[in-house]
């Protein structure tokens, strides 16, 4: 009754550090203490739904817990972590890979790599620990799922262990899992599995001698189709296979010779000029006369691009199965390594290829465009030094 009564605003002793404390918004229990040096008030709860003597009992406990050099307070919270995982032992592996895939795909540049994740998680790990709470997830079952495929598949593996890390990182900071990441490499998995560099031979993309290029070229330009032109295109601008077929009309500046290919579209992620040489714009404005309109090098489907085996489809007409399109660039960069004098910085932005040097790349404001714009034109000439007129 006393209890009920008092409405004098500040803090009423109870005793053994058991306090009422009133305020304009109500009443509620504080237990206050001093533990190595340090005062501390934690709160037990308000007057209306904590009687005096379960705030007694309350009291007790803490002053229990004290006497063992417990701290009251982080052992509540402890106790409310461990509640928190447990009820989330409901979320399995494949419930956290969904979420995190959901909640970052849109930050991907493009749709594929989405669906690349989903693809080697439904392949090699749902089958062992889809169905596992992500809490649970320990290195016997991270194991399971690489070692059947680290000597034979190195490249996935890796992918597909740096995935499972991701997961279990993400889960951890969603409060769904505590502890060490047991996906972890360094000082972990690295005891346990075989480098990469003892297992995986190093296989390059297949490039075909730059020596070879005009003859090559003169080949090309007999086949026909829009995915020849394209392949066409691409190496003379040294570019990527998505970022050819993924080209768009409005990317285009003719009248200046520039090709604008914006960030999302490039591995690097940032915006990157390609300079036009003539027989690059002639393949374009012998695109343009067939009437595409988003596209420059539209697929079978109406505004849809070439597919990225529309260009290999190429190699295999012309009996090249020996050469990879990719391999193109690699032609690009021997020839300006072997054949001409250009610095060594010119030819890695000509392939768009990013700055591994952070402080370089943070004084780096040019993108040495006149320059690479005479060494494509060098390369242009060299490709088509044998070859017949463009139609």
């Amino acid at each position: 009754m006393a209890v009920a009564k008092l409405n004098k605003k500040g803090m009423h002793p109870d005793g053994n550090g058991l306090y009422l404390q009133v305020t304009e918004s109500g009443k509620s229990w504080i237990f206050r203490y001093t533990l190595h040096g340090r005062s501390r008030e934690m709160g037990l709860g308000p007057l209306h739904t904590v009687s005096l003597a379960e705030a007694r009992e309350k009291a007790a406990a803490c002053r229990k817990l004290k006497l063992d050099g417990v701290d009251p307070i982080e052992h509540r919270k402890q106790e409310v972590a461990n509640a928190r995982l447990e009820a989330a032992s409901a979320v399995t592996f494949k419930d956290a890979a969904d979420s995190y895939i959901k909640a970052h795909q849109a930050g991907w540049r493009n749709a594929k790599h989405g669906e690349q994740w989903r693809s080697t998680l439904t392949t090699y790990v749902y089958p062992v620990m889809g169905d596992v709470p992500v809490q649970a997830v320990d290195v016997g079952s991270v194991l399971k799922v690489l070692e059947p495929i680290w000597t034979t598949k190195t490249e996935t593996a890796s992918r597909v262990r740096g995935r499972i890390e991701t997961i279990l990182d993400w889960a951890t900071a969603r409060g769904y899992r505590k502890g060490e990441n047991t996906a972890r490499w360094r000082g972990h998995l690295e005891n346990l599995l075989p480098k990469r560099s003892k297992v995986q031979r190093v296989e390059h993309h297949a490039a075909l001698p730059y020596a070879e290029t005009a003859e090559f070229m003169k080949a090309l330009r007999l086949q026909e189709g829009v995915a020849a032109s394209a392949l066409e295109f691409l190496i003379l601008t040294a570019t990527r296979t998505s970022e050819t077929i993924g080209a768009t009309w409005d990317e285009f500046d003719l009248d200046n010779a520039i090709w604008t290919i914006p960030a999302g579209r490039i591995k690097a992620g940032r915006e990157h000029r390609v300079p036009l040489t003539d027989s690059a714009i002639t393949v374009l404005k012998r695109i343009k006369k067939l009437g595409f309109e988003t596209y420059v090098f539209p697929g079978g489907k109406a505004k849809r691009p070439l597919s990225n085996m529309a260009l290999t489809a190429v190699l295999r007409r012309m009996k090249r199965e020996n050469l990879t399109v990719h391999g193109f660039r690699s032609t690009f960069r021997d020839w300006t390594a072997e054949c001409t004098n250009v610095p060594r910085e010119v030819a890695e932005m000509a392939l768009a290829h990013a700055i591994p040097d952070k402080v370089e790349a943070a004084y780096r404001r040019g993108d040495l465009f006149e320059k690479r714009r005479k060494l494509m034109d060098d390369w242009a000439a060299y490709c088509l030094a044998s070859s017949p007129s463009a139609i």
